[in-house]
Order: C-alpha cells, then structure tokens, then sequence
C-alpha cells in the first residue's frame, strides 16, 4: 500500500509539470496578436501637402520651356510664377529671328527681359586701323558715337593722343598690327574680348568702322533677351556653314561645320555666353585658338560658341555689311535696323537709299542723312524744310 501510495504521488507530480509546461505553451497562442500601430515603423518621408508646394512645380510645360536658359541663370519672372502666358507668347514675333539650323525665334523677341536694360549695359567695340583715323572714323564721332561715347571703345594699332583729346572717347591701342591678316585681326579681337570682360557690362556688341549704330534699334533688340541667357546674335555672309579642320578637341584628322556672324555687320553676344568662351577667348587664349583652326576673327568667335560650347548662331536681318546690296533695304525699314553701311572703294554706288536733306555729294555715305532722321536736334544738321 506504502509503495502504491508513494508511485501515485509522483504520477501526480508528472502529470502537473506536464500540464503547467502545456499551458505555458499556450498562453501565447491565446493572446490577440498585437496591434500593427503598436509596432515600431520607420519614418515616413514629408511630403508637402498641394497647398504648400513651390509655385515652380506647377508651372505648365509651354511656360517653363522657352525660359530654360532663363530659369538656369536666375530667378523666376512674375510671369514664370503666376502661370500667366509670357509677353512673347502673347505679342509674338517682333523681329525675324531664326537660330542657325533654320528655327525661328520671333518668340523670344517679345518678351522683355526682368532687369531693364540701359545704353550703359552694353559695350560697343569697334575694330579699326591707323590709316582710317582721319576718314572713317571721323565719320562715326561725328555721327553715332557722338551718341554712346561711354559706351564705345575704339580699337586700334597706334596712338593718337590728338583725336582722343579731341574726340572724348575711349580710344585703345592695342599694339597689333596694322595689317589687315588673320594674326591682326585675331590680336584685336582678342584684346576686345578681354576689355568687354574687364567692363563687367551685360552684352558685348563688335562692329567695323565702316558700319553705322542705330542705337535705339539695338537697345530695343537686345532689351528683348537677358543678358545671361547663352546669345549670339548676328547675320551670315555665307549660305552655307564654315568647314575647318578640328584641332582643339582632335588632331586635325577631322572636320567640323559651323556658322559665324559676320564682323562687317557686327555681331553682339551676351555676357552669361562670354563667360563661357573663357578657356579658349581670354588672355591671348583666343589667338591661339584662331591659329589652330587658321581662321579669321570673326570666323574663330563662331568656333567657339558653335562648335566647341554648342550654342547656336541666332540670325537676324537688322544687321548689315558692304557685302550685300543696301540699294534693296527699304527706305521706310532704314531706321528700324541695328547696324548699316556702305560701299568701299570697289563699290561706291552701293548706299542706302535714304531722302534726307543732305546731298549724296555732301554725304556719300548716307550716314549723316541716317543720323539727322535720327537726330533732328543735331547742331550740324540742316534744318527741315516746310
């Protein structure tokens, strides 16, 4: 009986352990699963309700698109924040523009840049020699440059302490050549280039001393831009682009095609643009260059911003040269253009075809006969007649 009693008990010792270990096994299992709130989330990402996202993540895609360069270099216009269509979309073309590859760009013409552009902004070059002092250039002083004196800088090849005196302008000797090569030419060029950067002007605008600046015209045009938007503004002479062989980015074994803006029409380029030419225009560095591709000033200007930065040429008929056929240009479109001029000594008929009160005889050029139209209230023009 002891024996039995005594294997009882330990059954019953057992049999509680194994309940005791059963229900602590199931405990767990008839708990509710916990809550997914309970459980620790990572941290989600703010997002900004519509009502508080930038006004630039609602502007359309036409809006935004002809201001890209625009919106690179500076910041947002009323007009990019309201969402509101743009002055050039709204007005459209003022002016036949077109890019080198044939696009038309009458649409930048009417929008107005956000900082108001002044004579002042902008720095006129204009290209000379020694030998012209007397005829050509005396010619501009008393015409235009009497005008934008703080504005022009005269580039020559020897001093003339005597007409800057006189004349009250900016008169620089750049100690080039005075022959008309590629080396003298590209040496001005260069030296052109390195004062417009000195200036800390918005836009650089070369011409010849043979071409007349309709100065309100130019400002209207280059009004229609900001100056830090990628800008070549100018006219072939070619049909066709220039072909050079490719020595700044291979060894010559290759060719590239590229358009350039005529220097005896004048050429204006902007300042956000300028910067950029830096390593192959600065310092002396555009002479080089030039020498490597063996091509004129003008020439090597197109090079660089066509070929080697990629920015094309924008086109524009109120730009003009001896080289095309002046007699053709509408009297009534003569003081709307940005540059004229005139024949030399191979083509002496080749004028502009403007009345005014100054004979042809008197005025051979038709450049006083355009500045009187321009400037009435010139001390040496005649009076208009009743």
């Amino acid at each position: 009986m002891h024996m039995a009693s005594v294997g009882i008990s330990k059954f019953c010792f057992l049999f509680s352990v194994a309940f005791c270990s059963l229900l602590l096994l199931l405990i767990p299992a008839l708990q509710s699963p916990p809550s997914q709130l309970d459980l620790p989330r990572p941290r989600p990402r703010t997002r900004l309700p519509p009502a508080h996202r930038t006004h630039r993540a609602r502007l359309p895609t036409s809006t935004a698109s002809p201001l890209r360069n625009l919106e690179t270099h500076g910041p947002p216009t009323r007009t990019q924040l309201s969402g509101r269509k743009s002055p050039s979309q709204l007005a459209g073309s003022r002016e036949d523009l077109r890019s080198s590859d044939g696009r038309r760009m009458g649409s930048l013409m009417g929008y107005r840049s956000p900082d108001t552009l002044e004579l002042r902004d902008i720095f006129i070059a204009v290209k000379t020699t020694r030998k012209y002092h007397e005829s050509r250039l005396q010619l501009l002083l008393q015409t235009w440059v009497s005008r934008a004196k703080e504005q022009t800088f005269i580039f020559t090849d020897a001093e003339d302490r005597e007409l800057q005196l006189r004349a009250g302008v900016n008169i620089i000797n750049t100690n080039c050549s005075a022959a008309h090569n590629r080396q003298a030419l590209c040496c001005k060029m260069s030296v052109e280039y390195d004062k417009f950067i000195e200036s800390q002007k918005k836009w650089f605008c070369h011409v010849d001393d043979d071409n007349y600046v309709v100065l309100p015209s130019l400002l209207r045009l280059l009004s229609s831009y900001h100056h830090s938007q990628d800008l070549y503004l100018g006219r072939p002479s070619l049909d066709h682009p220039i072909e050079a062989a490719e020595r700044i980015r291979s060894d010559g074994s290759v060719s590239v095609k590229f358009w350039f803006a005529t220097g005896g029409a004048g050429f204006c380029i902007s300042r956000g643009l300028a910067l950029k030419m830096s390593p192959w225009a600065s310092l002396g560095n555009f002479i080089s260059t030039a020498e490597k591709i063996r091509l004129p000033d003008d020439c090597t200007i197109g090079y660089i911003i066509e070929a080697l930065l990629e920015v094309k040429l924008t086109r524009t008929h109120l730009f003009h040269s001896h080289l095309e056929n002046l007699r053709k240009l509408p009297p009534d479109s003569v003081l709307g253009q940005v540059t004229l001029s005139y024949g030399g000594l191979e083509n002496r008929r080749n004028v502009l075809s403007v009345v005014g009160n100054i004979s042809l005889a008197e005025d051979p050029t038709r450049f006083k006969t355009v500045h009187c139209l321009l400037y009435p209230d010139t001390e040496w023009c005649p009076s208009i007649k009743a």
